[in-house]
This record gives C-alpha cells, structure tokens and sequence, in this order.
C-alpha cells in the first residue's frame, strides 16, 4: 500500500472524541465526496463516491448508526485505473433532509457552501472534520521524496474554512484555484507531520518523521561532502594559479636575487603543491604559521602581476 493510503486506512479508524465528533467527519465526507441530487420540493437523493475501502465502509456506518437512513452500497472497477471504486446511494427517503441540514450541508436559503461553524465548536469535532475532508479527496506524498499534501474542494468557501480551521491549530496552509476546483495544501514537512499528529494519524506521523529525519542527515551530508568539495577545488585552483606566479617571478628573478623567505615558500609549494597554507608552515623548517605563509605568496603574486 502507498503511504496515502496507510494515512487514510489509520484515520478511517480513529474513535471519536465526543458525541458530535462523526457527525462532523461524516459532514465533511459527504461535501466533499458527496452528490446531492434534487427531484422535488424537499425531496433528496445523496451518492458518496469513494476509491478506499475503509471510507466507504465508515460512511455506510455512519450513514446508518447516526441518522438510520437507507443504503445501497455499489463496488465498481475502474476501466482506467483497474482499481474497484464503491459508491454509496442514498434513496430519497424521509429522514434524509434532515440528516441533511443537520450535517450543515443544508440550509434555511438551500446548499451551504462553507463549514457550518456548529460543526466544529470543538476542538475534537475540528480535526474530525479535517479527517473527513482528507479521507474525501486528501492525498499526501511519500515522505521519502518530495513533500506534498493537498485536499481538493469544490467551492472557495469550503477552501477557506478548511485553511482557516488549520490556521487555527498552528499548521500553516494555503489554497489555490486549479481549474473549477479549489486545492488546499501544506507545503512543508513539519506543517504535514502537524496534520497528521492533530487529525489521529500517530502511526504514520511517526514514519513520516523518520523519514524526515532520514532526509535530514542525507541532505547535511550531501551539504558537507558538497562544502568539501568545492573547498578542494578551490585549493587546488589556487595552488595552480600560485605555481604559475612562482614560475613566472624565478624566470623574471633567478633564485639568486630573491630573498630566502621567498624562496622558501617556493621550495614547499613545488614539493606539497595540494596542501594548505597552514600544511606548508607546518611543513617548513622552523614552522610557519598560515598568515606568514599567506603573506609570502601574497609578495610573489605581486611581483608577477608586475611583470610585462
């Protein structure tokens, strides 16, 4: 199974915190996954469409224990995908309008577009909520590769009240318009491990902060061995471009007429040409300290620019 799917198999089994708690998460589900259909005044018929077994499994309960409405599950296969999809029907039935308004998916002026705030007056019922509209169109990457988490809505409403209720709880996200459609999303490991841990998915929270961990030491490495490397390859440009000067100021001078500091330095460079600065006066005979084998090179480097 895919990580997605493991984070949305935990959730789907997470036990409500209080009385209110699957209402929201079932009010979530279905404005989110859920297709209302209107056949006459007050008259409703209500699909949920889900692709994951356990959602279709927790929607059918609840459907059934919470408001004792009649059901007709459907497995389907995808002809694209191969994959079964189940679709739960909702007859037009009695107690159905109901149920309706009192999940705040209706209203006294027809459809709410938004999250009906007595939903979520409690902190529980808010990461209930959350749960059912990620377990209605979430998806949330591998924490091995990149980062990605996002939860598709149908209207801007919906969108903001969902970034406002994780706002709320210290998880930073976003929303944008993609097409008809409106995607909220985290764009951060630590805001993801954050929506997880709040929502009740300890489980995969803790894989995914191995895997951030993980990632962590192999970027540091990575960031060093990186460091190192263009270190080296700047000694071992420097060390070139000093030889060259060196060359150029003994052909000018002859060894003769140049003091014996200088020579000196020559000496340790043509015979260590990749080692440091502080490695050549660690070489020399008494030992040099870096600044005075920097200065000395520094004096040859001048004297050969002045040359013709």
């Amino acid at each position: 199974m895919s990580f997605n799917s493991d984070v949305k198999e935990e959730l789907a089994r997470v036990a409500p915190q209080c009385s209110h708690c699957e209402r929201a998460l079932l009010a979530a589900l279905i404005r989110i996954e859920g297709t209302l259909f209107i056949s006459g005044q007050g008259r409703y018929r209500l699909e949920v469409a889900t692709d994951t077994p356990s959602v279709a499994r927790l929607a059918w309960r609840l459907l059934h224990d919470g408001y004792d409405l009649r059901t007709e599950l459907t497995t389907r296969r995808s002809v694209l995908h191969k994959t079964p999809n189940y679709l739960i029907d909702v007859p037009a039935q009695g107690g159905l309008a109901a149920a309706l308004r009192d999940m705040g998916v209706l209203g006294e002026e027809g459809l709410r577009l938004g999250v009906a705030p007595e939903l979520v007056a409690k902190s529980c019922c808010e990461a209930a909520y959350l749960r059912g509209a990620f377990l209605g169109s979430g998806f949330v990457a591998d924490p091995r590769g990149d980062f990605h988490f996002e939860v598709t809505v149908e209207s801007e409403e919906m969108a903001r009240d969902l970034v406002a209720i994780m706002e709320g709880k210290g998880i930073r996200a976003r929303y944008i318009q993609r097409r008809s459609s409106y995607i909220v999303y985290l764009k951060s490991g630590e805001a993801i491990l954050e929506f997880l841990a709040f929502t009740g998915a300890h489980q995969n929270a803790l894989v995914m902060e191995n895997a951030r961990v993980v990632k962590s030491v192999r970027n540091e490495v990575n960031r060093q061995t990186n460091a190192e490397v263009a270190n080296q390859n700047k000694a071992a440009a420097a060390s070139v471009d000093q030889i060259y000067a060196m060359r150029r100021v003994l052909e000018a001078y002859g060894v003769d007429r140049l003091p014996r500091a200088l020579r000196e330095v020559m000496e340790l460079r043509a015979k260590y040409p990749d080692a440091t600065l502080k490695e050549l006066g660690e070489h020399a005979d008494p030992p040099l300290s870096k600044s005075a084998v920097y200065h000395r090179i520094r004096r040859i480097e001048a004297m050969a620019r002045e040359l013709p």
